[in-house]
């Protein structure tokens, strides 16, 4: 883990069913003026919020890894309303409850069923470039569902890496990820790595679990509801770039348009400049997320 001299860093894990959570504590050094939760998206790790943290200072960062992801050793079942529930014990565990929950792209779908689910543990929600339904075809099977959404993010789940290097080399050659190339960008990919069994490295994410949350989170029932249902105060962060820095992104502007008009109570700001990931995985884009949830808290 890279060095931040406004927070100290641990993990630890929390039991859920079927396993536990790694769970990300940044804790800060300066005096303590909120707590959040931090969700990831749906092939990513706690470790994604580092350049977030490091502008919020005098803030406690809870963030887990979800199951079939990171370091958690829970898996299989996932979809939306287990990983709220999930959360739910997180929160329990560490924090009793918590003023904000930002979640990204899936993680911004988990943060609204989650407050549906455990309307009592959270006041405000901050959704970045996540949470509100996305256009996608209908009548695709499973894997095609997430072929269409995730493309070659999903692919990378199948397949293995002689070593850090290799993996590195990867990324660096995605479309997305433009510099500046920073300390805590490698550090996100490195911690993605785990053994694969015959000397090699793989992504930690489970391809079957991405699939299951990917399907639930187009097809399934817990979105819908909680979407119709949210009462608490919601701003939505969106990019104009997507997965592979291309146009129009995840919510192409008449979607989104449509979207909003359905719920005026959640609020929106567009950011331009930055993909999907780069309004996390920049610190840039962390400086951005950063002021939401301070003027959130």
């Amino acid at each position: 883990m890279t060095a931040d001299r406004s927070h100290r860093y641990l993990a630890r894990d929390v039991a859920v069913p079927g396993g536990a959570l790694r769970v990300g504590v940044w804790e800060p050094i300066e005096p303590l003026r909120g707590e959040i939760l931090a969700v990831h998206g749906v092939t990513s790790s706690h470790r994604v919020w580092a350049h977030t943290v490091r502008q919020l200072r005098g803030i406690r960062v809870i963030a887990p890894d979800l199951r079939g992801r990171g370091r958690s050793t829970a898996d299989r079942p996932a979809g939306m309303a287990r990983h709220a529930d999930d959360l739910a014990l997180v929160i329990s565990e560490t924090l009793g409850r918590v003023s904000v929950v930002v979640g990204h792209s899936m993680g911004g779908f988990v943060s609204v069923v989650l407050a549906h689910r455990h309307p009592d543990l959270l006041d405000r929600l901050v959704l970045v470039d996540g949470g509100l339904p996305l256009r996608t075809p209908e009548g695709l099977s499973p894997q095609e569902t997430v072929a269409a959404i995730l493309g070659p993010t999903a692919a990378r789940l199948r397949e293995t890496f002689d070593d850090e290097a290799a993996y590195l080399r990867f990324w660096r050659e995605h479309p997305a990820f433009p510099s500046p190339w920073t300390p805590e960008l490698e550090d996100y990919f490195r911690y993605d790595l785990v053994d694969a069994g015959d000397g090699r490295l793989r992504p930690a994410t489970s391809e079957a679990v991405t699939v299951d949350d990917t399907v639930d989170l187009t097809a399934g029932s817990a979105l819908p509801g909680a979407l119709d249902a949210l009462g608490h105060p919601a701003r939505l962060i969106t990019v104009p770039r997507g997965l592979r820095d291309e146009e129009p992104g995840l919510y192409p502007l008449d979607h989104l348009s449509a979207l909003l008009a359905e719920r005026p109570a959640i609020s929106h700001r567009r950011v331009a400049g930055f993909n999907h990931y780069s309004i996390v995985l920049t610190p840039a884009g962390g400086e951005v997320v950063a002021d939401e949830v301070v003027a959130a808290l």
